[in-house]
C-alpha cells in the first residue's frame, strides 16, 4: 500500500508529520509512505529517527505549503507546487492509494473537486464528497457527516452522506446495519428546513428506508441511538469545534479538581481514580481515529486535525490503509447505484 502524507500540513509540519509517519511504516512492513513537502525540512526530521525505513519513507518535493489560515481556492490558485495539490495529484496518477494530510481542510476539499473535475476523482454517482467525524456515544463510536465539506448541500447530497456514513460505520467501525437520523431540531415530521424535509422524504422513498430513523435532535446524539448522523457542513463543523472546546473544558475543570482532591484519597483509590479519568478521555480523543475520512472520493483521504501530533498522524495512515484495501467504495458505488440495504438493527432501548 502507498498513501501520499502531506508532511507540510499541520500546525507543527513537518516534525510530528515525518515522525508519525515513520511510526507508520515502522508497525506496517507493507505500507510505503510518500512524504510530500519541502525535500530538506523532510530530510531534516528524517535524520532524527535512525531506525527510519527510508525505502519506504520516499519523499516527494513540493516547493510550497497552504498557510491553516488561507482562503482555500485563492491558495492554490497561487501556490501551484503546494504539497496538497501535490499529493491529490499522485493520487489521480495511480502512483498513491490514498491521502492524509493535517493541514487547510478547505483547501484539502477544494482541491479534490479540482482533481475530480480533471481525473474523475469521484465515485461514480457521487454529487459533493463529504467529510465525516467520529463521536463517542453510550453505544459506541458514532458517524456525523459532513462536518466541513458542503456548506450548502442539496438533499441529494445529504442522502449520500447517510448512505457513505452508514457503510463506513459498518466496515470500519464493525456496527451491524447502523441507524442513520437527520440532526433537526426536533423529532417531529414537520420540524426543519426545506432542506431537512427533502432529505428526509428521499430516505422514506428510498432503498436504504430500512436504516432511516427520522430526525434526531443535539442533545439524542451521545446517546448512540442512531450510528450515523447527517447535516450539512456548517452545522456540521461547528457541532464538532464546539464538542472539541466541552471536551477540552470538561476534562481542563477535572484535572484541577482531581488535583485538589487527590491528596484526601488512599494512594489506591487515586490510582484508579487516575486511570478511570485517562481511560474516559481516550474515548473522546480524536487521535485514536487519526482523523476524519473525506467519502465519496476514489480511493481514500483522511483529512487530520491541525493540532495532531505523530500518534493522530500513525493512526490516520492505518484508517487509510484500511479504507483502501476494504470493500468500503464498491460498497457505496452499489448503494448509489440502488441497491436496498439490510434494515437496521433496533434501538438499544427498543
Amino acid at each position: 500500500m502507498r498513501i501520499a502524507l502531506d508532511a507540510m500540513g499541520g500546525d507543527f509540519a513537518p516534525g510530528p508529520i515525518v515522525a508519525g509517519a515513520v511510526e507508520a511504516v515502522l508497525d506496517d512492513r507493507e505500507l510505503v509512505t510518500v512524504l510530500v513537502g519541502d525535500e530538506a525540512r523532510i530530510k531534516a526530521e528524517l535524520e532524527k529517527a535512525p531506525d527510519a525505513p527510508l525505502d519506504r519513507l520516499p519523499i516527494f518535493h513540493a516547493a510550497e505549503a497552504i498557510g491553516m489560515d488561507e482562503k482555500p481556492v485563492e491558495a492554490l490558485r497561487k501556490k501551484r507546487d503546494n504539497s496538497i495539490s501535490k499529493s491529490w495529484g499522485l493520487m489521480a496518477a495511480g502512483q498513491v492509494q490514498a491521502i492524509v494530510s493535517a493541514g487547510n481542510t478547505g483547501a484539502m476539499v477544494a482541491s479534490a473537486l479540482f482533481a475530480g473535475e480533471r481525473a474523475k476523482m469521484f465515485l461514480p454517482g457521487v454529487r459533493r464528497p463529504g467529510i465525516a467525524a467520529i463521536f463517542p456515544s453510550h453505544q459506541g463510536p458514532i458517524v456525523i457527516i459532513d462536518v466541513g465539506a458542503n456548506m450548502a448541500p442539496k438533499a441529494e447530497d445529504l442522502y449520500q452522506y447517510g448512505l457513505m456514513g452508514s457503510i463506513y460505520a459498518e466496515e470500519i467501525l464493525g456496527v451491524t446495519a447502523p441507524r442513520i437520523g437527520l440532526l433537526n431540531v426536533g423529532s417531529e415530521e414537520e420540524k426543519g428546513t426545506d432542506l431537512t424535509r427533502a432529505t428526509r422524504k428521499l430516505f422514506e422513498e428510498g432503498p436504504w428506508a430500512g436504516r432511516f430513523v427520522g430526525n434526531v435532535e443535539g442533545r439524542e446524539i451521545y446517546e448512540g441511538h442512531v450510528r450515523v448522523v447527517i447535516c450539512d457542513g456548517f452545522v456540521g463543523n461547528v457541532l464538532l469545534k464546539a464538542g472539541e472546546g466541552a471536551v477540552e473544558f470538561l476534562f481542563s475543570a477535572l484535572r484541577e479538581d482531581m488535583a485538589r482532591l487527590l491528596p484526601e484519597f488512599p494512594v489506591e483509590v487515586g490510582m484508579k481514580l487516575s486511570q478511570s479519568l485517562k481511560a474516559l478521555k481516550t474515548r473522546f480523543e480524536y487521535e485514536e481515529f487519526g482523523g476524519a475520512p473525506l467519502l465519496g472520493i476514489k480511493g481514500a483521504c483522511i483529512i487530520c486535525h491541525g493540532s495532531s501530533k505523530a500518534r493522530a498522524i500513525k493512526n490516520a495512515l492505518r484508517v487509510a490503509n484500511v479504507m483502501a484495501t476494504d470493500r468500503i467504495n464498491a460498497k457505496i458505488i452499489e448503494g448509489l447505484a440502488g441497491g436496498a440495504a439490510p434494515a437496521a438493527a433496533p434501538s438499544p432501548d427498543a
